[in-house]
């Protein structure tokens, strides 16, 4: 179903259904600041396994990101996080940014395999903090890739619709995406290190 959503000004009663759909271990696709991502509530394994089903086996592999609200939620799900890295985090967020930080045990198993990291985002986007807001923990996500040789990734909410309509329990339509993913920032070394250049760039 293709739910629509003011990007500035999200309908409570729409968010509700989102929400309503990832506890009842469904997924979503819904829109962010850099690109449309597929989620689903960090806590279901039964949604998992429709990703793994949609994805195939390589989503075992994937690096998936954790979406939180502020801050704050994200101490929850990681392991101590340093004053320089703080600093990082608290000048760029919410933005389009991933940070790689050291998970702790509140991140599921069958999340980190063999991975001790996890990927942190805040999106700039409402639609997005007020879902994770309302549900009151993260969702995991997953950016959605197009199949076109010339975009990277899938922009247009109605066409992303037609493609995945029947797979997911809702298209949340909050405006086009942009072709450009999040910058991608590894917090886990002695230094900062820029992972994968995105759209944005990064204030230390």
């Amino acid at each position: 179903m293709l739910l629509q959503i003011h990007p500035d000004n999200p309908n409570p009663r729409e968010i509700s259904m989102a929400i309503e759909a990832l506890q009842n271990n469904g997924l979503i696709i819904y829109p962010t600041d850099t690109v449309y991502g597929l989620a689903w509530d960090i806590n279901s394994p039964k949604a998992f396994d429709k990703i793994v089903r949609i994805k195939g086996k390589n989503a075992l592999k994937e690096n998936f990101s954790l979406v939180c609200n502020d801050i704050s939620q994200v101490s929850q799900f990681t392991q101590h996080i340093n004053n320089p890295t703080f600093k990082l985090l608290k000048h760029n967020l919410p933005g389009p940014f991933t940070f790689i930080l050291n998970a702790n045990n509140n991140v599921p198993r069958f999340y980190k395999s063999k991975k001790k990291t996890v990927g942190i985002r805040i999106p700039d986007n409402n639609i997005a903090i007020e879902i994770v807001s309302k549900l009151g923990h993260p969702i995991m996500t997953t950016s959605l890739h197009d199949e076109d040789e010339i975009l990277d990734y899938m922009t247009d909410p109605e066409l992303i619709h037609e493609k995945y309509e029947h797979l997911v329990d809702y298209v949340i339509d909050g405006g086009y995406g942009n072709n450009e993913a999040s910058t991608i920032v590894n917090c886990t070394g002695e230094s900062f290190e820029i992972l994968r250049q995105g759209i944005g760039e990064l204030v230390l």
